[in-house]
């Protein structure tokens, strides 16, 4: 795909079919930065077909003769880059999707802000080479759970962590059916079919892996936080009073939680309860949870708030302060899993020291399989959820339970709308404690082989 040398030494080259993710080398494209995506889609329940245009302005970091999108699932049917039509191949990536090369009528200079738009269509159940983004409930709707890399199964995007931009969406849903998306409602427009185009704003960057969209039977309900935040949920049609009681909690969860952190970092806040997903995952400003979470456990107390908190937690810890690659994650979910352990015990209904001590034991051995928690050898493990969490404990012991509260409360102020590094943390945490000793005590916890000595737990011991 590279080109002759051109006159005034501008030899642009290809930019590269992914940007170096040790745990996913494909994921993501070289050689430029997305600013924002503009997405329409328009979706047909029970028949799952959809067509859509994706509008990605975006910026060269370098010379460009070609550059990538990733796509796994959609038909690409057009590409223009400034107006001006594209040529664009597509081919197999091994076993997580396609890479769809994009070759502009005029080569793109390092800087150069340029504006792609592709028009795609599919079916949300037709055959993919790697997993779904896709959930589907018994309504015939859908809602979108694509972490860590499936947004490329609704449209052609660049799908890294790394590369965070604005959104707007204009999602249409039939009579009968709602539409929702990351960001505030700005307005709705009827169809004459009958249909109603939802649009919506994203005013802070997002990932592409916290896609939010959806079209179900669905009820908006609305509130207010304590200091006033915008707090809009979707709950099931007809199990409004099942729900409301349980999502006005989010609330007090967001004052608990600011109080520790500062003010939460975008304009508005709300969780989707939807009966065709059965996990729980941190989508930016608005939280997927399935039906099925909210039981009272043996003692009749609510501890399905503990996940409500886990994933509120998530708004701060991934979604405003983002992962640059995938082996970050632990700053992710060890956050989200020690603030929801730490609010279950101020509830009483459980004890942090217990669980601690139970992940410390089994936690040398998830070492030896999985990797460590600062680098782990793949995804969603105990080692980046309650090893994380785990990292964390043993900080606030060695460090005091002050100058810990500063070092999580000041990580997220200083690093607000941005990606981070374990070695960014760790450099955070001696600079606000002035403590270098934290260097060498951190870097044992997230990448040693085996369990340092627990402060203040000499007892404690890995299971034989």
């Amino acid at each position: 795909l590279s080109t002759p040398a051109l006159a005034h030494g501008f030899d642009p080259e290809p930019g590269a079919p992914g940007v170096g993710d040790p745990l996913y080398p494909t994921l993501g494209n070289g050689g430029y930065q997305v600013t924002h995506y503009d997405l329409t889609f328009d979706f047909t329940p029970v028949t799952y077909d959809f067509t859509g245009t994706v509008k990605m302005s975006a910026k060269a970091t370098q010379d460009l003769s070609s550059f990538n999108l990733d796509l796994d699932g959609p038909t690409v049917d057009k590409i223009t880059v400034d107006g001006r039509a594209a040529d664009f191949g597509i081919t197999q990536t091994g076993t997580t999707g396609y890479e769809v090369t994009v070759t502009p009528a005029r080569r793109l200079r390092q800087g150069d802000a340029f504006a792609v738009v592709a028009d795609f269509h599919g079916n949300g159940k037709a055959p993919l080479v790697s997993v779904t983004g896709w959930r589907f409930g018994a309504d015939g709707g859908f809602a979108s759970a694509t972490q860590s890399s499936r947004c490329d199964t609704f449209f052609p995007c660049n799908d890294t962590p790394s590369d965070k931009a604005t959104w707007t969406f204009h999602i249409s849903a039939p009579e009968g059916y709602v539409a929702t998306a990351n960001g505030k409602l700005t307005g709705k427009d009827k169809r004459a079919d009958g249909s109603t185009v939802w649009h919506f704003a994203l005013r802070e960057r997002m990932p592409t892996e916290l896609l939010g969209i959806a079209v179900v039977k669905g009820t908006y309900l609305y509130g207010t936080s304590h200091t006033g935040l915008p707090l809009r949920h979707v709950v099931p049609q007809g199990a409004e009073d099942t729900y409301a009681p349980i999502v006005a909690r989010t609330a007090d969860h967001l004052a608990w939680l600011e109080a520790k952190f500062g003010k939460y970092p975008f304009s508005v806040y709300g969780i989707h309860i939807y009966g065709g997903y059965t996990d729980a995952l941190e989508n930016q400003t608005l939280t997927l949870m399935g039906t099925n979470w909210f039981k009272l456990n043996a003692d009749g107390n609510p501890t399905y708030e503990n996940t409500m908190v886990h994933e509120l937690t998530h708004q701060w810890f991934g979604d405003s302060v983002t992962p640059n690659d995938w082996q970050q994650a632990w700053l992710n979910e060890g956050p989200a899993t020690y603030y929801a352990a730490v609010y279950s015990q101020e509830r009483g209904w459980s004890v942090v020291e217990d669980k601690m001590k139970a992940t410390y034991e089994k936690l040398d051995a998830v070492r030896a399989t999985d990797g460590p928690p600062g680098r782990p050898k793949a995804l969603g493990g105990t080692n980046i959820y309650d090893g994380g969490a785990l990292v964390l404990y043993a900080l606030n012991l060695q460090a005091g339970q002050r100058q810990f509260d500063r070092i999580m409360r000041e990580w997220v102020k200083r690093h607000k709308d941005s990606t981070y590094t374990s070695e960014l943390f760790i450099q955070h945490t001696v600079e606000v404690t002035g403590d270098r000793t934290l260097d060498p005590f951190l870097r044992d916890w997230l990448f040693g082989a085996v369990n340092p000595p627990m402060p203040g737990h000499p007892d404690w011991k890995a299971a034989a």
